[in-house]
């Protein structure tokens, strides 16, 4: 079987902890190196889709159940926006603490707030998506951790229409009731919305793939259209290779929230367990990628022996 290890957090972690299984893979393996592309990116890339933007709002909805037709949709994710003296600070709902009961009742006022000609959901606590009755075309990535003033102000034909929209949605949040509770229990409010990911279902997807394990909506939506398996992320590898097939080339999506005890879990219970799956043969090939740095390799149980490369901290890596 050969495992593709998609890790898409590494970049946002600083200081990178200690990682020996991680480390010991990438000293071993034979690297590759290419343009850095943001995970979205990387992702329509690897799937063939031409739609640009990638239309993760879309996809978000078929992944969630929700039929997108022929519908324009965008993603509208929590977001805390904060001006300070350089600029503005985002900070993404990953590292918000966001609790699924929250999500909901901030994301239900919205509701009733746009109303008709407006289909607003959260299919998560992380992931919120719109559709709308019109087009509107914007460019902007997935939401870092921290943008720059330029960046929290939308781009494109309807970057103006875009920016309304967000003005009034926040004025809806502002004195919401779960935000002031946060407020009061001293958490960042959730203030503000960024949008991204707008356009229709993409004509066609393809994919090299099996099967996807990924907790990531926007990939779990283009395994759909491509017409994989795609399952949620298991909580480690050790059960999921119990009952993986002998063969084939399978995707992991590695999403984790951007902090050092997250990747030391991911350490824990993934590259730790496919390493010794490698060295054990249950594992024929290891293909790693890190799309933010355009890093990676590929391993075989054979690459293991080559003793010479030592490992290295992740932060000394060029």
């Amino acid at each position: 079987m050969h495992v593709e290890l998609v890790v898409t957090a590494l970049p946002a972690v600083q200081p990178l902890p200690r990682l020996p299984a991680l480390e010991l893979l990438l000293a071993r393996g034979r690297r590759t190196h290419v343009q850095p592309l943001p995970f979205e990116h990387w992702l329509a890339r690897a799937f063939g889709v031409a739609e640009a933007p990638l239309p993760a709002g879309a996809l978000t909805a078929l992944a969630c159940g929700r039929d997108p037709g022929d519908g324009y949709w965008l993603r509208a994710d929590p977001v805390h926006l904060e001006i300070g003296a350089e600029g503005v600070t985002l900070t993404a709902a990953g590292v918000l603490a966001l609790e699924r009961a929250e999500a909901d009742a901030l994301s239900g006022a919205l509701a009733r707030h746009l109303g008709e000609g407006f289909d607003f959901f959260a299919p998560s606590a992380r992931h919120w998506c719109l559709r709308v009755a019109s087009e509107m075309p914007i460019d902007a990535q997935a939401p870092a951790e921290r943008a720059g003033a330029d960046s929290v102000l939308p781009q494109g034909a309807a970057a103006r229409r875009a920016l309304a929209l967000v003005t009034e949605i926040q004025m809806v949040l502002h004195d919401h009731p779960v935000n002031l509770a946060r407020e009061q229990r001293g958490e960042p409010t959730i203030n503000s919305v960024w949008l991204w990911g707008a356009g229709r279902l993409p004509r066609s997807a393809r994919a090299p793939w099996q099967s996807v394990l990924s907790d990531d909506p926007v990939a779990a939506g283009l395994a759909r259209c491509a017409g994989i398996g795609h399952s949620a992320l298991p909580p480690g590898a050790l059960r999921w290779l119990e009952r993986a097939p002998l063969d084939g080339r399978q995707l992991c999506v590695l999403d984790p929230a951007p902090s050092v005890q997250q990747l030391e879990t991911l350490e824990q219970r993934w590259f730790d367990p496919l390493l010794l799956a490698l060295r054990q043969g249950r594992i024929g090939m290891l293909t790693l990628r890190i799309p933010d740095l355009g890093d990676g390799c590929e391993i075989t149980r054979a690459d293991l022996r080559r003793i010479w490369r030592r490992p290295r901290p992740l932060a000394a890596r060029p």
